[in-house]
C-alpha cells in the first residue's frame, strides 16, 4: 500500500498521527498543558455525595466478585496510583490476564476506556470487569441479589437513587460517580506552567523542552491530561492487536489508547502489556524502537543526558495529595 494512502487511512481512523505531518512536529505552548478540563457527568447520572460514598463502598467490596476475594480496589490500589504494580492483571482464581491494569486516575476525563477503547464511558465500563468471567466473575443477577440482601446497601441506594434503589444500572452509576472523584491534584509541573519556574528541577525543565520539541512526545501526550485520547501503535513486540482486535480494522492493529501521563511515576510497570518496568525503560524504548511497523513513529535520537532529562520531567507530573 502506498505510504500516502496508509497515512490517510490512519488519520481517518483516529488511530495515529501521520509522522511526516506538521501536526507531529508542532511544538505546543506550555499553557496548553495547564488548562484542566471540567469534569462532566452524564445528565442521567449527576454526581452527588451520596452516590460517591456508595460508589467508594462498592469499589472496595470483595462481595462483588464471584469468589468473594477480590474487589475493584484489589487491582486499583490507591497506594499504587490506583493500579496494581503487576505487569499484567490477575483475574478470577489467580488467572493471569493479557494486559496491564490501567490506573483510574482521571478516567472521568477519558473519551473512551480500556486499552482498546471498547467502552465509551464510566457508566458502561464499571460493570464490565465485575461480570467478566476472566476478571471478577460475578453474574449480574447474583451481583444484584448480593447487594439487595444487605440492609446497609439498601439504605445507601435509597439515599443515592431515590425511587429506584438497587439495580444493575445504579451499581454502575455509583461506581462511575466515585471514579470521577479520583483526579490528580496539583503537580510540580502545574506550578511550573503557571509561572513558577523553580517548581521543577532544571533537568525536568530541559525534559519538558524535549517532550514538546525534539522528542515529539507531545504529538500524542498533549493537553492537561497529557493524552490525545486516540490510538497509536508504539512499536511493542507482541501479538496483541489492540483496537484492531475489536474493530476488525487493520488500520488499528497494534494500536492502543494513549494513556494520561498524570501520576505516571506511581503506576509502574508501563505499556498495555506491562513490559517496561521503569520510566527510563519507556524513554529507552522510544529512543531505540526495535520493532518497526508502517504505523510506528520514527525512533528519536537522544543521548544519555536527554533521556535522563525526560525522566525527570515525567516525574514532575505526580501530584502530592494522593
Amino acid at each position: 500500500m502506498p505510504r500516502l494512502i496508509l497515512l490517510l487511512l490512519l488519520a481517518t481512523a483516529g488511530c495515529s498521527y501521520g509522522y511526516d505531518t506538521p501536526d507531529f512536529r508542532r511544538t505546543p505552548a506550555a499553557a496548553e498543558f495547564g488548562r484542566r478540563p471540567a469534569m462532566v457527568a452524564p445528565a442521567d447520572n449527576p454526581t452527588t455525595p451520596a452516590k460517591v460514598a456508595l460508589g467508594a463502598q462498592l469499589f472496595a467490596d470483595p462481595a462483588l466478585s464471584g469468589d468473594g476475594r477480590s474487589a475493584c480496589a484489589t487491582c486499583h490500589q490507591p497506594e499504587r496510583g490506583f493500579a496494581d504494580g503487576r505487569a499484567v492483571a490477575e483475574g478470577n482464581g489467580g488467572r493471569r490476564l493479557v494486559r496491564h491494569t490501567p490506573t483510574i486516575f482521571n478516567a472521568g476525563y477519558a473519551p473512551s476506556l480500556f486499552w482498546d477503547g471498547r467502552s465509551p464511558g464510566l457508566e458502561d465500563q464499571a460493570l464490565r470487569p465485575i461480570i467478566s468471567g476472566g476478571e471478577m466473575a460475578r453474574h449480574p443477577a447474583v451481583l444484584i441479589e448480593t447487594v439487595a440482601n444487605r440492609p446497609a446497601y439498601v439504605t445507601a441506594f435509597a439515599a443515592a437513587f431515590p425511587g429506584t434503589g438497587v439495580s444493575e444500572a445504579n451499581v454502575a452509576r455509583a461506581l462511575a460517580a466515585y471514579q470521577r472523584t479520583v483526579v490528580s491534584g496539583e503537580a510540580p509541573f502545574d506550578r511550573f506552567v503557571a509561572g513558577d519556574r523553580a517548581a521543577i528541577s532544571p533537568a525536568a525543565a530541559r525534559g519538558f523542552a524535549l517532550f514538546t520539541g525534539k522528542a515529539h512526545c507531545a504529538a500524542c501526550h498533549t493537553g492537561w491530561l497529557l493524552s490525545d485520547g486516540k490510538f497509536h501503535d508504539v512499536g511493542l513486540p507482541d501479538t496483541d492487536l489492540g483496537r484492531g482486535g475489536i474493530t476488525n480494522n487493520k488500520a488499528f492493529d497494534h494500536a492502543f489508547r494513549t494513556p494520561s501521563l498524570r501520576e505516571i511515576g506511581r503506576t509502574a510497570p508501563y505499556m498495555h502489556n506491562g513490559s517496561l518496568p521503569t520510566l527510563a525503560a519507556v524513554v529507552e524504548h522510544y529512543a531505540t524502537m526495535k520493532t518497526r511497523r508502517s504505523s510506528t513513529p520514527p525512533p528519536i535520537t537522544l543521548d544519555a543526558g536527554e533521556r535522563a532529562d525526560l525522566v525527570a520531567f515525567l516525574e514532575s507530573l505526580d501530584s502530592a495529595d494522593r
